[in-house]
């Protein structure tokens, strides 16, 4: 495997299924997007509530949603670059509301694994800084998504 995956399920309810598909999948994108081998991120699994108290506390948007990331590499103010050390590249966080990705399944008509893996890439695709904020940006993550889901096997039902 390429990437280092640190798993968090707030819920309990996942699938050792649902977890394999995750890391499959976003290995895969890794692969699709030549990100370096021994990269890490983490996945967190959390109810609506949880996204929601994330989502208001660093968005300020009192909701919630499905999907959160958390790019590390994004360089804030007054931050300093750290070069020439050997250390493995730190992604960031993604944060997925479990029952946001079943709403979103049943009323998109397909499958809780395909909406996971959809939202997964989402989230993964941010960290490497591919945004959708401008038409244009929208346009060619959601391509990348498409072309990556595609590949590897995961369309909509």
């Amino acid at each position: 495997m390429n990437l280092v995956i640190d798993f968090q399920d707030e819920t309990g309810i996942l699938s050792p299924a649902d977890f394999e598909l995750v890391e499959k999948l976003l290995n895969f994108a890794a692969l699709k997007e030549n990100i370096e081998q021994e990269s890490e991120l983490s996945v967190s699994f959390v109810s609506n509530e949880r996204i929601q108290e994330i989502n208001r506390d660093y968005r300020d948007k009192d909701q919630p949603t499905d999907v959160i990331s958390f790019a590390l590499e994004e360089m804030g103010e007054d931050e300093i670059e750290i070069v020439g050390v050997d250390m493995p590249r730190v992604l960031g966080d993604i944060v997925i509301s479990v029952e946001k990705t079943k709403e979103q399944a049943e009323e998109y008509g397909h499958s809780f694994l395909r909406e996971l893996g959809f939202l997964a890439l989402h989230g993964f695709l941010h960290l490497l800084g591919y945004d959708h904020l401008e038409e244009e940006d929208e346009k060619q993550m959601f391509q990348r998504q498409k072309d990556i889901l595609e590949a590897y096997g995961l369309q909509r039902t």
